[in-house]
């Protein structure tokens, strides 16, 4: 005996060995890059998901993976992708897309009937069903869209999963839960090659911006929104990076506006600038 501790493996039977030191490396890395606390019990599912990025490179141990990480950029990015976990579909918590409908468009579209400018931000577009049913959910209950300045902006961290909502491309069983008309409307059938696909209508894609965006780094917007949608994401953030988050989104919203979370989320002790206005939904106060 030398004396050293060797890290111990976390499992055994993997394919590649992985101690607790690497996943110590990736969990901090996380961190310090998305401010998403992985806890010890996702070492399962930081193992599944960065096995592919080791056969890729031809790495034979998470070891070396992480020594990799540490020397290249680019793979840190490959490495956030990895481990973000997206889980998404077309107006996922309808009640949202109600208050939207019913509420929100019409008490803007009277307060805004000078300006008609109207801006929204889905923090956390996944592969961009939130922000399409956004778009859909506006045009169709906003008197007169044509005449309106509309922008809806739509970032996520993950930079394949933007790619992938931009291009606007789904399977066709991803609609079937639209009514008919909405189908017929908003997307545009494949056939040959691309059938049982569906892709969204230019007209609906033209009001959207899709872009990369980390939540912990600084914003470039410089205009405030009406709406910001940041639904299903704090819940991976501890309480004091929540509450930074909730301040910066206060500061980013009109007077009046609305924050929009997710059905498992909260903004009770964590943001005093809000007050509910529906479920899961909120108006700035101050």
């Amino acid at each position: 005996m030398n004396g050293v501790l060797q890290a111990a493996p976390l499992a055994f039977g993997r394919e590649f060995p992985f101690t607790q030191a690497d996943f110590r490396f990736v969990q901090q890395l996380v961190k310090e890059r998305t401010g998403i606390n992985l806890s010890d019990s996702k070492d399962d599912l930081v193992y599944a998901r960065l096995a592919k990025r080791l056969r890729t490179l031809g790495l034979a141990s998470f070891a070396a993976y992480c020594r990799y990480v540490a020397q290249h950029d680019d793979e840190r990015i490959n490495l956030i992708n990895a481990i973000t976990t997206n889980l998404t579909a077309f107006f996922r918590e309808r009640h949202h897309f109600d208050y939207l409908r019913e509420v929100a468009i019409p008490a803007l579209a009277h307060e805004k009937r000078d300006s008609r400018r109207l801006r929204i931000w889905s923090a956390g577009c996944s592969s961009g069903e939130e922000p399409y049913s956004i778009a859909m959910t506006v045009l169709e209950a906003l008197p007169q869209p044509e005449r309106w300045d509309l922008r809806i902006l739509a970032t996520d961290l993950d930079s394949n999963m933007v790619a992938k909502a931009e291009a606007g491309i789904y399977g066709a069983e991803r609609v079937q839960g639209l009514s008919s008309a909405q189908r017929n409307r908003w997307f545009l059938c494949g056939d040959g090659a691309n059938q049982g696909r569906v892709r969204i209508r230019p007209e609906l894609k033209e009001v959207l911006r899709f872009r990369q965006l980390n939540l912990m780094d600084p914003w470039p917007m410089a205009q405030p929104f009406d709406i910001i949608f940041c639904r299903n994401v704090v819940i991976y953030f501890d309480k004091a990076t929540q509450c930074r988050l909730f301040n910066r989104y206060a500061e980013q919203l009109h007077p009046q506006g609305a924050l929009i979370i997710g059905h498992s989320e909260s903004l009770h002790n964590v943001a005093g600038r809000f007050k509910p206005a529906g479920k899961t939904i909120y108006r700035k106060v101050c």
